[in-house]
């Protein structure tokens, strides 16, 4: 790289690198222009409301001082919420509630049709059901609304000052709908959020001062009503953390109101999570364009390595129009609780340009795109079909390795053309092969192309040579627990990618999976890689080999970020499987892959 180059990236970089107030001051205003003027045409406003249910288990009773309780606590979640808002610039935006003819908070009240011993954690589906008729009776919609439930599930004894709970404590919406399930218990009291006394002992968090265990609760309110509201995880950036505390959607449920008590900064809501909420219908007022589905598309994308960070430039269409791109740069391991984000405010022409430069050193990672349009609808970042997940891999010094998001920028015009003709196909081919490209990528796109009309090769037992590529290779029989099968290919036009390493060849074997060939006692060793491709959020699954039925290998339980290397004797194997089970947790989202399995002699 010449001087000149690296003085320009460099000089790019500290342009787009601003303190948290700057970065606000500058974004919010352009991204209100575009949502308010929006708006403004032909307006449509709506009075969107959150909903309270309080439900019991047929053998409990509600807890002392609920409807007061709860009450207190949501108005002051709302004022959270507003004092955020202000802060970032958005005006007076916040949730709104539902109050009765005396002034006070509508709480539904629900009783369970079966006894407490009935209900369990998993048991969100079945206690929102029981919810619907009262929830209809009262004219509420709980397809198109917004609805917090609190679950009588804790058990609380004020002698021994112990309390544990066994309640749904989760939630997912949109700018539509959102349900979030909350658990209630009679120490659950704004008036003991600045309280360090007394102590309680928790099931799950110990020995805990009562406003810790507020700070909990109340905070666990707060963050699973934004992902009601339709916010994912998201962890603070270091400039974020020392400006303003703990980020509300990361582990700033823990830190709620912590403040109060001198104990910290307390939570804030993250610059990507208020341009979220700028649009969502009860936050804004408006209504307009509220069964449009989410449309946005990003292409001309381009990627620059600054060296510990990078930007990604493209150009996003979308009607009604994208106000805001935001990215997820999340970091393989930990779910995505520590992802960390970036913003960017798309021109007039829908040009916008992200620095990812919160990244975790001596760890790869994918950078997730989420387009914000005016109508408070947002793509979803658990698809690859839109081609904006990107992965990426940054060393213990901290420098960026994008060479997996470069081949899968290469490889992109092929894979949209996979499912055309064979001239589309071949066309696409050429120009990569014609452009200079790395090896890998190359065969990877050979690969591809060959996967259009794949046609199996000889069974293992039959094949010549000294290496068998078992993707290639004809098989005995295969089954996944979802979707289609297709040798080479991922559906949804993924890649086999994970750990940002790009696998020219794959198998596809979402749980419960399994692969079988014949081998006719003719090769000595079996290697590979298992893991899940680097574009999957959740899931967990453990890897089998098996040799006549006899296990060879069998991976620890394996989530997403791990990519799991094997090797194995397979001398005198007359039969071989590759099988993925899952990990005792169910089959949603268990998107296993084998990378390059290949037998040889």
């Amino acid at each position: 790289m010449t001087f000149c180059v690296f003085a320009l990236l460099v000089g790019l970089a500290g342009a787009l690198r601003a303190a948290p107030a700057d970065e606000i001051s500058t974004k919010v205003p352009q991204a209100r222009a575009i949502l308010d003027a929006w708006q403004a045409k032909d307006p449509e406003a709506v009075q969107k409301k959150l909903h309270i249910v309080y439900w019991t288990p047929s053998d409990r009773e509600p807890s002392p001082r609920y409807a007061e309780r709860l009450g207190a606590i949501l108005e002051n979640i709302r004022d959270f919420y507003s004092k955020e808002m202000r802060r970032l610039g958005f005006g007076p935006r916040t949730i709104r509630l539902d109050y009765g003819d005396d002034g006070k908070m509508k709480v539904h009240l629900v009783k369970g049709r079966q006894p407490y011993s009935h209900y369990e954690v998993q048991s969100g589906g079945e206690i929102r059901n029981e919810c619907l008729t009262t929830l209809r009776a009262a004219g509420i919609d709980p397809e198109r609304e917004t609805i917090v439930i609190f679950c009588n599930m804790s058990n609380w004894d004020p002698a021994k000052r112990t309390i544990s709970q066994n309640s749904p404590y989760y939630a997912s919406g949109s700018n539509r709908q959102g349900t979030a399930w909350q658990v209630d218990s009679p120490i659950l009291d704004l008036d003991s959020l600045a309280a360090k006394e007394p102590r309680v002992k928790d099931g799950q968090y110990g020995d805990i001062s009562i406003g810790r265990y507020n700070s909990i609760f109340i905070g666990g309110v707060c963050h699973e009503l934004g992902h009601a509201l339709s916010l994912p995880h998201n962890k603070q950036r270091p400039d974020e953390q020392e400006a303003f505390g703990t980020a509300l959607m990361g582990s700033g449920n823990r830190s709620y109101g912590e403040d109060l008590r001198g104990e910290g900064k307390g939570s804030f809501l993250t610059l990507a999570h208020g341009l979220r909420l700028a649009s969502h219908p009860i936050f804004c007022g408006s209504g307009k364009g509220i069964d449009l589905p989410a449309n946005a598309v990003v292409d001309e994308v381009k990627i620059h390595n600054l060296g510990q960070s990078f930007t990604l430039s493209g150009r996003v269409t979308a009607n009604p129009p994208a106000y805001a791109v935001i990215g997820y740069m999340d970091p393989e391991g930990g779910g995505d609780y520590d992802a960390t984000t970036c913003t960017a405010i798309p021109d007039g022409e829908g040009r916008f340009t992200l620095e990812a430069n919160a990244l975790a050193a001596g760890k790869a990672g994918v950078l997730r795109l989420v387009v914000c349009q005016a109508n408070g609808a947002a793509n979803s970042f658990a698809s690859a079909t839109s081609r904006i997940i990107y992965p990426y891999k940054v060393a213990k010094n901290g420098h960026v390795d994008l060479s997996a998001v470069q081949a899968q920028l290469e490889l992109v015009p092929l894979i949209n053309a996979l499912d055309g003709s064979a001239d589309e196909v071949g066309a696409a081919l050429s120009k990569i092969e014609s452009g200079g490209a790395d090896p890998v990528v190359l065969e990877t796109a050979r690969v591809l192309a060959e996967s259009a009309r794949f046609q199996a090769g000889p069974a293992p037992a039959q094949a010549e040579g000294e290496l068998c590529h078992l993707p290639d290779a004809a098989m005995k029989s295969s089954r996944v627990g979802y979707g289609r099968f297709t040798p080479n290919r991922l559906p949804e036009g993924m890649l086999f990618i994970c750990e940002s390493k790009l696998f020219p060849r794959g198998l596809y074997a979402h749980a419960r999976s399994s692969h079988v060939w014949d081998l006719g006692g003719k090769w000595q060793s079996l290697s590979g890689h298992a893991g899940f491709p680097d574009v999957r959020r959740g899931g967990s699954c453990v890897f089998v080999v098996l040799a006549d039925g006899k296990e060879l290998w069998r991976s620890p339980k394996t989530e997403p970020g791990s990519l799991r290397p094997f090797k194995v004797d397979v001398s005198g194997v007359q039969s071989l499987e590759l099988r993925v089970e899952d990990a005792g947790d169910g089959i949603s989202s268990d998107w296993g892959c084998w990378f390059d399995p290949q037998l040889r002699r």
